[in-house]
Protein backbone atom coordinates (compact mmCIF):
# COMPACT_ATOMS: atom_id res chain seq x y z
CA UNK A 1 0.00 0.00 0.00
CA UNK A 2 1.93 3.32 -0.96
CA UNK A 3 1.04 6.37 0.67
CA UNK A 4 1.99 10.24 -0.63
CA UNK A 5 2.98 12.67 1.52
CA UNK A 6 3.72 16.36 1.34
CA UNK A 7 6.86 17.23 2.91
CA UNK A 8 7.77 20.86 4.60
CA UNK A 9 11.17 21.13 5.64
CA UNK A 10 12.50 23.91 8.19
CA UNK A 11 15.50 24.97 9.64
CA UNK A 12 14.44 26.45 12.67
CA UNK A 13 12.55 24.83 15.37
CA UNK A 14 10.96 28.10 16.38
CA UNK A 15 9.44 28.87 12.91
CA UNK A 16 8.45 25.12 12.91
CA UNK A 17 6.56 25.71 15.82
CA UNK A 18 4.84 28.82 14.36
CA UNK A 19 3.64 26.88 10.80
CA UNK A 20 2.42 24.03 12.90
CA UNK A 21 -0.10 26.20 14.88
CA UNK A 22 -1.16 27.69 11.64
CA UNK A 23 -1.02 24.51 9.66
CA UNK A 24 -3.39 22.71 12.23
CA UNK A 25 -5.62 26.40 12.31
CA UNK A 26 -5.71 25.94 8.60
CA UNK A 27 -7.13 22.65 9.15
CA UNK A 28 -5.10 20.63 7.53
CA UNK A 29 -4.49 17.00 9.68
CA UNK A 30 0.06 16.82 10.19
CA UNK A 31 1.14 13.38 9.90
CA UNK A 32 4.02 13.60 12.00
CA UNK A 33 6.87 16.17 12.41
CA UNK A 34 10.87 14.93 12.67
CA UNK A 35 13.56 16.74 14.14
CA UNK A 36 16.96 16.43 15.11
CA UNK A 37 16.46 16.16 18.36
CA UNK A 38 13.43 16.86 20.95
CA UNK A 39 11.51 20.41 20.66
CA UNK A 40 10.13 21.75 23.70
CA UNK A 41 6.47 21.83 23.91
CA UNK A 42 6.32 20.32 20.36
CA UNK A 43 3.57 17.47 21.69
CA UNK A 44 1.61 20.32 23.08
CA UNK A 45 1.46 21.84 19.96
CA UNK A 46 0.56 19.38 17.78
CA UNK A 47 -2.03 18.26 20.02
CA UNK A 48 -0.56 15.06 21.48
CA UNK A 49 -2.48 13.49 24.21
CA UNK A 50 -0.76 12.18 27.53
CA UNK A 51 0.65 8.97 27.33
CA UNK A 52 -1.29 6.47 29.85
CA UNK A 53 2.03 4.59 29.69
CA UNK A 54 2.78 5.45 33.62
CA UNK A 55 -0.70 3.47 34.65
CA UNK A 56 0.26 0.33 32.75
CA UNK A 57 3.47 0.69 34.65
CA UNK A 58 1.55 1.35 37.47
CA UNK A 59 -0.70 -1.98 37.29
CA UNK A 60 2.15 -4.29 36.18
CA UNK A 61 4.46 -3.14 39.40
CA UNK A 62 1.11 -3.81 41.50
CA UNK A 63 1.07 -7.51 39.63
CA UNK A 64 4.98 -7.53 40.12
CA UNK A 65 4.66 -7.09 43.88
CA UNK A 66 1.53 -9.63 44.41
CA UNK A 67 3.01 -12.70 42.66
CA UNK A 68 5.79 -12.09 44.42
CA UNK A 69 4.61 -11.91 47.82
CA UNK A 70 2.19 -14.56 46.96
CA UNK A 71 5.10 -16.96 45.48
CA UNK A 72 7.18 -16.42 48.52
CA UNK A 73 4.33 -16.47 51.27
CA UNK A 74 3.29 -19.95 49.53
CA UNK A 75 7.01 -21.43 49.00
CA UNK A 76 7.94 -20.79 52.05
CA UNK A 77 4.82 -20.84 54.49
CA UNK A 78 2.80 -23.54 52.79
CA UNK A 79 4.26 -25.14 50.21
CA UNK A 80 7.64 -26.35 51.83
CA UNK A 81 8.04 -24.38 55.52
CA UNK A 82 11.51 -24.73 56.65
CA UNK A 83 12.90 -22.71 60.30
CA UNK A 84 15.53 -21.05 59.33
CA UNK A 85 17.19 -19.29 61.82
CA UNK A 86 14.52 -19.60 63.67
CA UNK A 87 12.48 -16.78 62.13
CA UNK A 88 8.67 -17.21 61.21
CA UNK A 89 7.68 -19.13 58.22
CA UNK A 90 6.43 -15.90 56.80
CA UNK A 91 8.65 -13.72 57.07
CA UNK A 92 7.53 -9.95 55.37
CA UNK A 93 11.04 -7.98 55.77
CA UNK A 94 12.63 -10.97 54.46
CA UNK A 95 10.50 -11.34 50.87
CA UNK A 96 11.24 -7.52 50.47
CA UNK A 97 14.28 -8.11 48.17
CA UNK A 98 12.31 -10.14 45.56
CA UNK A 99 9.34 -8.18 46.26
CA UNK A 100 11.31 -5.46 44.61
CA UNK A 101 12.92 -6.72 42.13
CA UNK A 102 9.86 -9.03 40.55
CA UNK A 103 7.81 -5.14 40.58
CA UNK A 104 10.85 -3.78 38.84
CA UNK A 105 10.82 -6.71 36.54
CA UNK A 106 7.47 -6.52 35.41
CA UNK A 107 6.81 -2.62 35.42
CA UNK A 108 9.92 -2.69 33.39
CA UNK A 109 8.58 -5.60 31.00
CA UNK A 110 5.01 -4.65 30.92
CA UNK A 111 5.79 -0.81 30.02
CA UNK A 112 7.79 -2.06 26.68
CA UNK A 113 5.35 -4.94 25.58
CA UNK A 114 2.59 -2.32 25.92
CA UNK A 115 4.58 0.14 24.32
CA UNK A 116 5.81 -1.63 21.18
CA UNK A 117 1.65 -3.12 20.82
CA UNK A 118 0.24 0.63 20.64
CA UNK A 119 3.24 1.56 18.77
CA UNK A 120 2.71 -0.75 16.22
CA UNK A 121 6.52 -1.41 16.00
CA UNK A 122 7.47 -4.94 14.60
CA UNK A 123 11.46 -5.99 13.66
CA UNK A 124 11.76 -5.10 10.25
CA UNK A 125 14.85 -4.61 7.79
CA UNK A 126 13.66 -1.39 6.27
CA UNK A 127 12.87 1.93 7.70
CA UNK A 128 11.12 4.59 6.25
CA UNK A 129 12.91 7.94 6.70
CA UNK A 130 11.35 10.88 4.67
CA UNK A 131 14.04 13.44 4.53
CA UNK A 132 17.53 12.15 5.66
CA UNK A 133 18.49 15.71 6.87
CA UNK A 134 15.94 15.00 9.33
CA UNK A 135 18.49 13.21 11.55
CA UNK A 136 21.65 15.99 10.67
CA UNK A 137 20.02 19.84 11.20
CA UNK A 138 16.39 19.98 9.84
CA UNK A 139 13.06 19.96 10.68
CA UNK A 140 10.31 17.88 8.42
CA UNK A 141 7.11 18.27 8.81
CA UNK A 142 4.67 15.55 6.97
CA UNK A 143 1.13 15.96 5.81
CA UNK A 144 -0.62 13.07 4.22
CA UNK A 145 -1.99 13.47 0.73
CA UNK A 146 -5.52 12.05 -0.03
CA UNK A 147 -6.33 11.43 -3.82
CA UNK A 148 -9.03 14.25 -4.89
CA UNK A 149 -9.32 15.66 -1.32
CA UNK A 150 -5.91 17.66 -0.76
CA UNK A 151 -5.07 20.38 -2.91
CA UNK A 152 -1.84 20.21 -3.74
CA UNK A 153 -0.58 23.95 -4.27
CA UNK A 154 -2.90 25.32 -1.60
CA UNK A 155 -1.32 22.72 0.27
CA UNK A 156 2.78 23.98 -1.14
CA UNK A 157 1.36 27.94 -0.34
CA UNK A 158 0.59 27.35 3.42
CA UNK A 159 3.47 25.47 3.63
CA UNK A 160 5.75 28.19 1.90
CA UNK A 161 3.82 30.86 3.76
CA UNK A 162 5.15 29.36 7.29
CA UNK A 163 8.38 29.42 6.56
CA UNK A 164 9.09 26.05 4.63
CA UNK A 165 12.52 26.35 2.73
CA UNK A 166 11.83 23.34 0.88
CA UNK A 167 8.51 21.39 -0.10
CA UNK A 168 8.48 17.96 -1.33
CA UNK A 169 6.68 14.80 -2.16
CA UNK A 170 7.38 11.81 -1.27
CA UNK A 171 5.55 8.30 -1.42
CA UNK A 172 6.04 6.07 0.98
CA UNK A 173 5.39 1.89 0.71
CA UNK A 174 3.65 1.31 4.08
Amino acid sequence: MNKKFVLGIYDDEDVLLDAIENVRAAGTKIYDVFSPYPVHGIDDVLGIKRSRLPIVAFFCGLFGTSFALWMQIWMLGFDWPMIIGGKPHIAIPAFIPVTFELTVLCAAFGMVITFFIVSRLKPSFKVNVFDKRSTDDKFVMAIEVKEGVTDMSALNNLLRSNGAIEVNEKEVIK
